[in-house]
């Protein structure tokens, strides 16, 4: 994975600095919100990719989809470990996300909300979508966008209203995918999950930038001119990176790289532990039946929480 900076300077926890400057954070009082274009589901998995190497896994919150929330046993989970549900457009519950918000910085839980204010994944096979996106754009007078879907602002805007005497700053993180373009040079389909894990993804490239609060429009329509701004400068890194005309500059962000690697002690154990759980009841007549019943009953359960609290 390489990384590569900008704006990065030491304050109570820097999430995504190199590793060098990386700052522990489990007992410290600190909220920092990221806001990315999402592409797929593997943008989840980098967000985790970047948190373990700060020692802060168990401190990511995500505002997600509220159809989300009907994944089997995943939906509860992220429901308990305070993740967010939003209704987009005309049935967004403005109210609901900031009491849940200001919940958290009651409890003085340090943690890193992660947003994706497209609403839905870029998709070069879904070119209704972006047309849609981009007619939109073009309507309200904005810049049109290439490799990302135009922004909306209410959830990023609840998100940094709520918590702004709480927050550090925000980063602006874009992601990008090596091996997704064409022959032809269009862009593919970023890789599946499974495809991802079987390394058919040579390398994940990702673009950090610290904005601090003073930088950010109060306002929710200036807010929403500036969030589309920052979205014209991911696009601009993603048309470099793809579209280069000089394939020296492809493949690559601008700035300082850090290639960072992960140390199997970070992650060994967790497998160990969990792989040999799992294999330990799927080896078993009565522990394959448990394995069954926890997804068919947990499942349900989970629907009838969420369903409730969510």
């Amino acid at each position: 994975m390489k990384i590569s900076s900008r704006s990065f300077r030491p304050r109570r926890s820097c999430l995504f600095q190199s590793r060098e400057h990386l700052e522990h954070v489990a007992s410290m009082v600190s909220c920092e919100v990221v806001h990315g274009s999402e592409e797929l589901l593997v943008d989840w998995i980098v967000a985790d990719m970047l948190a373990i190497r700060q020692n802060a896994l168990g401190h990511v919150r995500y505002v997600l989809k509220d159809g989300l929330k009907w994944l089997p046993l995943y939906g509860w989970y992220f429901s308990q470990h305070g993740g967010i549900y939003v209704k987009r457009s005309a049935k967004f519950n403005e109210k609901e996300m900031r009491n849940k918000l200001q919940a958290q910085v009651k409890a003085e839980t340090p943690m890193y909300l992660v947003i994706f204010p497209e609403g839905t994944r870029y998709n070069p096979e879904m070119p209704k979508v972006i047309a849609d996106s981009q007619l939109f754009a073009d309507k309200e007078g904005l810049a049109v966008l290439k490799h990302v879907l135009t922004p909306r602002v209410k959830a990023t805007h609840v998100a940094i209203d709520s918590m702004k005497n709480y927050l550090d700053a925000v980063y602006d993180v874009t992601v990008a995918y090596e091996g997704t373009v064409d022959h032809k040079g269009q862009r593919k389909v970023a890789p599946s999950m499974t495809e991802f894990l079987c390394k058919e993804c040579p390398k994940v490239h990702i673009y950090l930038d610290r904005i601090e609060l003073k930088d950010i429009p109060e306002e929710q329509m200036y807010m929403r001119r500036w969030l589309h701004e920052r979205f014209e400068v991911k696009d601009k890194l993603l048309i470099e990176f793809y579209d280069a005309k000089d394939s020296k500059r492809r493949n690559k962000f601008p700035g300082k790289c850090v290639h960072s690697k992960l140390s199997l002690k970070k992650t060994l154990p967790s497998l160990l532990f969990l792989g040999g759980l799992t294999a330990s009841m799927l080896l078993t007549e009565s522990g394959r039946k448990l394995y069954v019943k926890t997804w068919i009953y947990g499942t349900l359960i989970g629907y009838l929480w969420v369903s409730v609290k969510a």
